[in-house]
């Protein structure tokens, strides 16, 4: 099997990286690896299983964030994720909702490391995928260094060899998950002295990271970039990776190239009942900076969600940019 290449990824967000997402995003950067938001291995195993794991072959390279701590049920989720045709089978252990705690699994898993490995084991044993793991750097009041060691340590003794390290910690108790992604203070230093103490290992660094030069500065330390809420909210600033960090050609399509480049993807979804404000959401931050911006998202949140309205929208929309 072919090296997954980690330089550029996009993070898993959840109610954010939707397969409708991941397709928008790909028309923007071919190559940076996009992953699933978290998918709970219950909403698999007892759910609508096609919902959550079907995927357009466009969005490749894809991977699968699984969020559980039942081996087994890892087990045979990695197991249909490798059936979906994912790349790559990663585990939660970063997310620090209740309901995640409530579940045992998420960021509270950085207390149990040896239930990690387990799981890791379990997932490997049954199927050829690399299952990779993405972390914080504490929770609470396990947040020395040698903590995080440990856990590295005990989960890579099982074979794990990537590691994506969000670069803060979590508290559990006390901050809504959105204030764990902002409160937190960043130590970007920590995951760069992870890398030197376990230089054979694959490490990822994620947290805050907005620009492509804060990007060059990372890969000087780690071994690739996990992208979060810049690619959503400024989704075009991925149109430079490519170029940037995988040596292709510079031909990025204009932002109106990939409206209408998108048209056809949603005409298809809409024929098979999506409605069109679900994949247009994800599109509001396209034209970012650009002079008509508020335009393009105002016709957008105001008519997208309206009975009759088509895929044309948008390119009423985008008309409003110049």
């Amino acid at each position: 099997m072919t090296k997954l290449n980690r330089t550029i990824s996009i993070a898993p967000m959840l109610d954010w990286t939707d397969r409708h997402d991941r397709y928008f995003l790909r028309l923007i950067t071919s190559k940076a690896l996009l992953y699933t938001e978290m998918v709970t291995t219950g909403a698999i195993l007892f759910g609508d299983e096609k919902r959550h794991l079907s995927f357009d072959p466009a969005e490749q390279p894809v991977a699968l964030q699984l969020g559980g701590s039942n081996t087994g049920d890892l087990a045979k989720c990695a197991k249909r994720g490798e059936e979906y045709g994912y790349q790559e089978i990663n585990l939660n252990v970063g997310c620090p909702s209740d309901r995640v705690q409530n579940g045992r699994f998420g960021a509270c898993l950085m207390a149990e490391p040896a239930l990690v490995a387990d799981c890791v084991a379990a997932m490997q044993d049954v199927t050829t995928l690399p299952v990779t793991v993405k972390n914080r750097i504490g929770i609470d009041d396990l947040d020395s260094y040698q903590h995080l060691t440990d856990f590295i340590g005990t989960i890579a003794d099982k074979g794990c060899e990537t590691f994506i390290i969000h670069a803060r910690k979590a508290w559990l108790t006390g901050l809504s998950p959105k204030e764990n992604r902002t409160v937190p203070p960043l130590d970007y230093p920590r995951v760069y002295q992870l890398k030197k103490d376990f230089p054979d290992l694959e490490i990822i660094i994620n947290g805050g990271i907005q620009t492509l030069d804060e990007i060059d500065e990372h890969l000087k330390h780690v071994d690739g970039v996990m992208i979060g809420r810049e690619a959503y909210q400024n989704p075009y600033f991925l149109a430079a990776i490519d170029a940037r960090y995988y040596g292709v050609s510079d031909d990025r399509p204009k932002r109106k190239e990939v409206v209408e480049q998108i048209l056809p993807y949603i005409q298809r979804e809409m024929d098979r009942g999506v409605p069109l404000k679900s994949i247009t959401r994800h599109m509001l931050g396209l034209f970012q900076g650009r002079p008509g911006a508020k335009a393009w998202r105002r016709h957008i949140s105001e008519n997208a969600h309206l009975p009759g309205a088509t895929p044309d929208l948008l390119s009423e929309a985008a008309s409003k940019v110049r």
